[in-house]
């Protein structure tokens, strides 16, 4: 099995600037941001859809990978945000503050970057940073 959420050499840019949506390309360019600042790592593509910044190993059925700590995907239906959203335990009680979102076992969904509270988003990622 090949695993295909793997660090790439593609330009982040580039992937971002082709994101079809306006808005949703806006929201990729300004997360990226946020969270290069908050992790001080630069944004690296990992597989084709994925930016992530820094890594660590993980074991799962697959056997022992690297994975990014945090990360996002600017995907059409809402930005996918990765790394912050503790799928073993109870949930946050800071994502009662941050605004309109879901959650999936890993993830935190966003449809609207300025519909959430960024101070609030930015303790979330600056929590699991430094949790890794």
């Amino acid at each position: 099995m090949t695993i295909a959420t793997r660090p790439t050499d593609a330009d982040v840019t580039a992937f971002l600037e082709g994101v079809p949506e306006a808005r949703r390309r806006a929201e990729g360019h300004s997360l990226r941001a946020l969270m290069e600042r908050v992790t001080g790592e630069p944004a690296v593509m990992w597989g084709p859809t994925m930016v992530g910044f820094g890594s660590k190993p993980y074991t799962n059925t697959t056997g022992t990978n690297d994975m990014f700590i945090v990360g996002f995907s600017p995907r059409k239906a809402a930005i996918s945000v990765y790394g912050v959203q503790n799928h073993y335990g109870p949930a946050d009680p800071l994502l009662d503050k941050l605004g309109p979102h879901t959650t999936g076992k890993g993830c935190l969904y966003i449809k609207r970057l300025d519909a959430v509270d960024e101070d609030v988003l930015e303790a979330l990622i600056r929590q699991a940073w430094e949790k890794a």
